[in-house]
């Protein structure tokens, strides 16, 4: 019994111990090659490795880096102009809008009001200004017609001044004929009174000589009378020659006047003044449709119908969108900016787009560092002074923005710029 189960036990071990030999002669055949495969892999890795580090060595050595970056905007604070209800809310939240869409509707019952009281107004002052117009042309019109028939009249007052001094002095001419006739007739009277005393004469002589004499002396009162008379009419003359001028001097003042009424009835300060308080009106009704000022998205919102407002107050943020109004704020060491300057290129890897890489350059570096703006800034002056790197804000532009990744203020990115 223990033969036969020895002799089982020994057919049993012979063909395990021959497949234990088979296995350990593939083994030692398969190792070269296994050897040859491991290390033709970490060549390659290897090779990949130092094409990949000599890439990255000959990137970084013309870059400078940072991952203190972020996408940025400037929101757009939407507010109302006036003191008025809202009365709809066209957007909701989140919603895209255009430049100059219509985002809410304030009531304006009220300026409509105004408009048409602006309207009668402007309305009004208008009719006025052309009413006094045309009664200061017709006034002007009159004052120019009585100046000119002042003027008319100089001519014939200096006329009449003419033929007064022509009459005077053909009676001053007739004078001296009538004093020498005169002195005649006295001397002739004389003469016949001596001769009639001594009787050489008769009476009737006499009585002739002095008849004559007192007709010469009447004939010489008449012409010093027409003398007086011609003087007086020169005189009246000249003073209607000096009213005539006077006349005409009342008549251009009066031109003056009405001109002076004319233009103060054409002036436009009234006009203007109407038509301002007009466009303020239209303005104010013009206000109560509040519209996008940019292409954006709307941010946070804080309008609701039926809500009072009052001018100035934020309804609602938009969000800037397109080309210009997104930008990357990049934190740069301030040991980095040596060479950094506007316009170099920059290459932008977004974390929300892994594998992309967006382009832009340099727009502009911050003039102070971010301790600079804080509500406490750094005192070095105390004497506790720990130099610690400071950290300069860089605005970077975004030249390929692309629809299909958009780009959000807030998003995480790594920004290089090519400084050599």
């Amino acid at each position: 019994m223990d033969t036969r189960e020895a002799e089982k036990q020994t057919t049993a071990a012979a063909p395990a111990n021959g497949h234990a030999q088979a296995t350990a002669d593939t083994e030692e055949r398969n190792g070269p090659r296994k050897r040859v495969i491991f290390g033709t892999i970490g060549a390659i890795v290897a090779v990949i490795l130092l094409v990949w580090g000599v890439k990255w060595f000959l990137y970084a050595r013309v870059h400078e880096g940072t991952d203190d970056a972020r996408i940025d905007a400037d929101p757009v604070a939407v507010t109302s102009k006036i003191n008025e209800r809202i009365d709809q809310v066209l957007v909701d939240t989140n919603q895209e809008v255009k430049k100059g869409q219509i985002l809410i509707v304030l009531d304006k019952s009220v300026e409509q009001d105004q408009v048409r009281q602006a309207q009668a107004q402007f309305d009004l002052a208008m009719a006025d200004q052309r009413t006094t117009t045309t009664q200061g042309q017709g006034g002007v019109a009159q004052a120019e017609a009585n100046a000119t028939d002042a003027q008319a009249q100089v001519p014939v007052a200096e006329a009449g001044v003419e033929q007064a001094r022509a009459q005077l002095r053909a009676a001053q001419a007739q004078l001296p004929a009538a004093q020498a006739a005169d002195d005649r007739a006295a001397a002739d009277y004389r003469r016949a009174s001596s001769l009639f005393a001594t009787g050489d004469v008769s009476r009737a002589q006499l009585d002739a000589a002095r008849a004559a004499a007192a007709g010469a002396a009447a004939q010489l009162r008449a012409a010093e009378d027409q003398v007086n008379v011609a003087s007086a009419s020169l005189t009246a003359a000249q003073q209607r020659v000096g009213a005539a001028m006077a006349g005409v001097s009342a008549a251009q003042g009066g031109v003056t006047t009405a001109q002076g009424k004319l233009a103060q009835a054409s002036d436009p300060s009234q006009i203007e003044a109407a038509r301002a308080q007009l466009n303020i009106a239209k303005q104010n009704l013009a206000y109560t449709r509040i519209v996008a000022p940019v292409d954006g998205f709307i941010g946070e919102k804080s309008a609701e119908v039926g809500q009072t407002v009052q001018a100035g107050m934020t309804l609602m943020t938009l969000i800037p969108d397109g080309p210009g109004k997104i930008y990357v704020t990049a934190n740069f060491k301030e040991t980095q900016l040596g060479d950094m300057k506007p316009g170099q290129p920059v290459d932008i890897d977004v974390d929300a787009y892994k594998g992309t890489v967006f382009h832009g350059h340099v727009i502009s570096i911050n003039p102070a560092s971010q301790n600079t703006y804080a509500l406490v800034p750094a005192q070095n002056a105390t004497g506790n002074f720990v130099k610690v790197t400071q950290r300069i804000p860089v605005r970077i532009s975004i030249d390929d923005m692309r629809a299909s990744k958009p780009l959000r203020p807030g998003m995480s990115v790594e920004a290089y710029v090519k400084v050599r």
